[in-house]
């Protein structure tokens, strides 16, 4: 028979169990804070799908970005070893110009310290003699007329006239005439130093020659047949006996002073023993006129009626 209000010892401790278990469910592994009656709602199902580093033991480092190369990096990379400065030329100070090379003409010693006005000869022979420093307007009637009449002629050109004129220059030697120098430049020589005179004359030597002519040396006139005692001595210095003349023309002046007729009588009337004629190959440079090369013929025929013959001036030169 079974007491009322007691247990059994059986029933007792199932009793207990089971109220064991209720209580460790109701509080889940422990979590505290929740009330002990309150429901629990099921954790929702969440699907991870694995990214490329899923098998990464953490997370993979945000990638910095590297800085854009600047276009002088990429175009050229830095040196391992700093550049050698550049040298630096210290500035020179101009010195004097350099002295003209040595000159190959020799002035005859028994020629030196005079401006010859005619050839020391009592024979009857004349020397004509062409400037050439402006135009070349009278050269092919002079060489013609020359030409036709056998007669040789010297003619002093200036290295400016040779390089504007280089067939002309070249057809005067050509035809067997005497070449001369004038200048390069025709410039002022009591103005010059000596210097300056032997490097004229070499620079008018080189133009003469470069168009295929003989050399002019030693034959020198003077521009303006200025000079003085000094100038002279300059000039043999440099090789050259210079040569004036016993009459000009004038022939040069033109209209304002002359005519073709006026140029023959003034000519034939200084007709000496081994007389220089001065002569141009140009025309005036206002009225056009050429009166040498238009008188020639005529001066050639006057001397030959008084009995001359014509010479270059290497007679001079012996």
């Amino acid at each position: 028979m079974r007491r009322s209000g007691s247990a059994s010892p059986s029933r007792t401790w199932r009793v207990l169990l089971l109220g064991l278990t209720l209580a460790v469910g109701a509080s889940g592994c422990g979590g505290a804070g929740e009330p002990s009656g309150a429901p629990t709602a099921p954790a929702p199902a969440v699907t991870v799908t694995p990214g490329p580093d899923a098998t990464r033991s953490h997370p993979p480092e945000p990638a910095t970005p590297s800085p854009a190369p600047s276009p002088s990096a990429s175009a050229a990379p830095a040196p391992t070893t700093p550049p050698s400065p550049t040298p630096t030329t210290p500035p020179t100070t101009p010195g004097p110009p350099p002295p003209p090379p040595p000159s190959a003409c020799t002035a005859p010693a028994a020629l030196r310290g005079v401006d010859w006005e005619r050839i020391p000869t009592t024979s009857k022979v004349v020397a004509l003699t062409f400037d050439g420093g402006s135009s070349d307007a009278g050269v092919a009637s002079i060489l013609a007329t020359l030409r036709v009449e056998g007669v040789p002629a010297t003619f002093f050109v200036t290295g400016d006239f040779a390089r504007r004129y280089p067939a002309q220059v070249a057809a005067m030697s050509a035809a067997g005439h005497r070449m001369g120098n004038h200048s390069d430049h025709h410039d002022h020589y009591p103005e010059l130093t000596n210097a300056e005179i032997a490097a004229d004359l070499a620079a008018a030597e080189a133009a003469i020659t470069a168009t295929g002519a003989r050399a002019a040396c030693p034959l020198f006139r003077f521009p303006f047949g200025d000079r003085t005692t000094a100038d002279v001595a300059a000039v043999n210095d440099a090789g050259y006996v210079p040569v004036r003349w016993t009459v000009d023309s004038l022939g040069w002046t033109g209209t304002s002073r002359m005519t073709v007729q006026a140029v023959v009588d003034r000519v034939l009337d200084a007709a000496t023993p081994g007389a220089i004629v001065l002569l141009h190959v140009g025309a005036h440079p206002d009225d056009g006129t050429t009166f040498d090369a238009d008188a020639l013929p005529a001066i050639i025929a006057g001397f030959r009626a008084r009995g001359y013959s014509f010479v270059t001036l290497d007679r001079l030169l012996g």
